[in-house]
């Protein structure tokens, strides 16, 4: 839509009519709910009338430095640090006027947009809905006016939807690639991006937002918490709030200014054609993941330019934008008979490699089995677990590279070990609502192997064999080093026994009052090289940089090859004769050696 002609205006118009009656069979449809949500909101806080998913997650958002947050959430208080206009103005700057021109440089309207990241821009696709109107168009910044209402100087830059441009009709949203420089010399990136978060519940039923704007095209400005959420959609919210035309593609902001929608469209006030009853806009979880989604369907460079957005947004292709309560399954006690675990003989006879040997007040830590033992058994793995910790002290597994099947990942069901108490297993109230994935320890696809495969599968899932990490660890940086030994094993063999555990430190975090986060993990292989020698190798990687924040931190994990003696000073464990087919044990300090490629690892 180069130019827009006459029947172009019209199909334009006709398409907001659209949109606007659909706002419109939205509010009716919820009107009885919406009269119910009102006389609650009078006698109850936002946190008791919305879903106590959504609400479990608003609270997770709130920064426990801000003493006045929750006071604000339950409406018994509506003041506010004074660095809360602050973070306001920071929110603003990349927020833009779009000048919506045709083929010879007509301006035909205006509408709202932001960067989402260095490079690319979020819209509404009635504001830009292909990419000619994207490329005739501009992105105006800093288009306000200072403390004495003089204008500022605008910066206009251009879009490149030949680089990326991405759209859709029925969540009306647009998201184009700009130019990373203006014509007299600007950078895109002094205006800095909002990063968008994929989580559904960053603003509840009855709580206050803001909307920072250019209403009929004017200079910038911002409807500051006079606008209250009346209904949640699955893709929509509606809200009351002072918009003009112009103000489509405006971002809408919770109190913490995290924007929860894209701003589209007014709910039209069936008795009367000229006024308007609501607003909607298009929750952000929802564009997310239409946009992940989308993702294979684009080329690497344009898969790179995705990659900031969806880092901050959390969310995978196909994943659901709303985390789903953790589902916990009692397997039954049948399951875990004859269960005969770790075998120290696997890598032969001649190489016997026992599970390690705790010190005695390590000893009086294990938490007890509910026959007496200490050690619980699955399918080709076994597990030792600390009483105080509630977690492994350590996991032992034996692989079988070339019996090893490649099962698919079972529904996300996690189960309780009833051999031991309970209280001795971090669960869901570790796990649920935050950013801390619950990480395998032996990982998932180790053990899968020979005829037991499916039930080594099933085995992993406990949350025995779990703990608390980072998604960015888990999912990241945790560089897969079993292929790598299995690969450069003795070809006749291709076994491996590893173990895995967290470093467990007094100053580990405290998190929800009751649970400490290990910061660093380890890993011990051992296998039996070509030239019939055992090789113990030790790795240590962190995370200690990451845990100060957990819903918003990101950070670079290292992962180090370090003498198997370093992991024993560190756990209290002893590996036996493992330190002497340590290839490292005796050339090199306690710091090791930094692994960023396998080639890296020295067996």
């Amino acid at each position: 839509m180069s130019l827009l002609t006459e029947p172009c205006l019209k199909f334009l118009q006709e398409r907001l009519m659209t949109q606007q009656r659909d706002a419109l069979n939205r509010y009716i449809r919820r009107t009885r709910q919406r009269e119910k949500t009102q006389q609650e909101l009078l006698t109850r806080s936002s946190l008791e009338v919305d879903t106590p998913l959504r609400a479990a997650v608003r609270k997770e958002l709130i920064d426990p430095r801000d003493g006045l947050a929750m006071e604000r959430l339950i409406g018994e208080s509506d003041l506010f640090p004074i660095s809360y206009l602050e973070a306001g103005l920071k929110a603003s700057h990349p927020v833009c006027r779009i000048e919506i021109r045709d083929r010879i440089g007509r301006v035909l309207g205006h509408g709202t947009g932001f960067l989402v990241t260095p490079a690319l821009l979020l819209t509404n696709n009635h504001v830009l809905e292909d990419s000619d109107s994207a490329r005739f168009s501009l992105a105006q910044f800093n288009y306000e006016v200072d403390l004495n209402l003089m204008p500022r100087q605008a910066k206009s830059f251009r879009f490149i939807p030949e680089r990326f441009f991405l759209t859709d009709r029925k969540l009306d949203f647009t998201l184009v690639a700009v130019e990373e420089s203006s014509s007299d010399g600007s950078k895109l990136s002094e205006f800095g991006h909002l990063p968008l978060r994929g989580k559904s519940g960053k603003a509840l039923l009855g709580e206050y937002v803001s909307i920072i704007q250019h209403p009929s095209g004017a200079p910038k400005a911002v409807a500051i918490r006079e606008n209250r959420i009346t209904d949640v959609f699955d893709d929509f919210l509606h809200y009351t709030t002072d918009t003009l035309p112009g103000s489509s593609g405006s971002p809408v902001f919770n109190d913490d200014w995290l924007v929860i929608a894209l701003h589209h469209s007014g709910v039209p006030d069936p008795h009367d054609d000229t006024k308007y009853i609501a607003n909607e806009g298009i929750r952000i979880s929802s564009i997310l993941k239409f946009v992940s989604s989308q993702r294979p369907t684009f080329n690497a460079e344009q898969q790179q330019l995705l990659e900031p957005l969806l880092a901050d947004a959390a969310v995978k292709a196909g994943s659901a934008p709303e985390a789903e309560p953790l589902q916990v399954v009692d397997l039954g006690a049948e399951w875990y008979r004859n269960l005969t675990g770790y075998d120290p003989q696997f890598l032969g006879d001649s190489f016997e490699v026992p599970l390690p040997i705790l010190s005695p007040s390590l000893e009086a830590d294990i938490a007890p089995l509910k026959d007496g033992g200490r050690v619980l058994d699955y399918t080709h793995f076994s597990i030792v677990m600390s009483r105080s910790r509630r977690l492994a002290y350590y996991t032992a597994v034996n692989i079988d590279g070339s019996q090893l099947q490649n099962l698919s990942r079972n529904a996300d069901t996690w189960h309780f070990d009833p051999r031991i108490a309970q209280k001795y297993q971090c669960g869901p109230a570790l796990y649920e609502h935050n950013e801390l994935d619950r990480g395998h320890l032996v990982r998932r696809l180790d053990p899968v192997w020979g005829e037991a495969a499916a039930i080594a599968n099933e085995d992993t899932f406990h949350f025995t064999n779990c703990a608390p990490q980072h998604k960015y660890l888990n999912q990241r940086t945790w560089l897969d080093l079993e292929e790598y030994i299995l690969k450069n094993a003795g070809q006749s063999r291709l076994k491996v026994s590893v173990f895995t555990g967290p470093v467990f430190r007094g100053d580990d975090m405290l998190y929800r009052g009751k649970f400490r986060i290990p910061a660093e993990f380890w890993k011990v292989a051992v296998i039996v090289k070509e030239d019939g020698n055992l090789s113990a190798t030790a790795y240590l990687q962190t995370q200690k940089n990451l845990l100060d924040d957990l819903e918003f931190a990101y950070g670079q994990y290292k992962t180090y090859q370090v003498p198997v003696a370093v992991i024993e000073g560190l756990t209290g464990l002893d590996f036996n004769t493992l330190r002497q087919h340590d290839p490292i044990g005796r050339k090199e300090a306690a710091v090791g050696h930094l692994i960023e490629h396998p080639e890296d690892i020295r067996l």
